[in-house]
């Protein structure tokens, strides 16, 4: 067995290790921003580590993404 697929909490944990990528590789590979990568992995996770907290966790980051978007809309007037 070669040290991916064992258990490996701190550099593969299980709750990431679904869906063929780890929300780490797909938030590299689309460049995305902090907010925006740890509303994916929250919600990618929930159902496998802390469900609604997670969901909660997600709301908290895309609360942020709004109200910058909601400021950035504020200096166009």
């Amino acid at each position: 067995m070669n040290e991916q697929t064992t258990h490996d909490e701190v550099n593969f944990p299980q709750h990431y290790c679904r869906g063929g990528i780890e929300p780490l590789d797909f938030i590299e590979s689309n460049n995305l921003d902090f907010l925006t990568g740890n509303v994916i992995k929250y919600v990618f996770r929930a159902p496998h580590k802390n469900g609604k907290q997670d969901i909660l966790k997600a709301r908290f980051y895309l609360e942020r993404i709004l109200e910058a978007y909601a400021l950035k809309e504020q200096d166009l007037d």
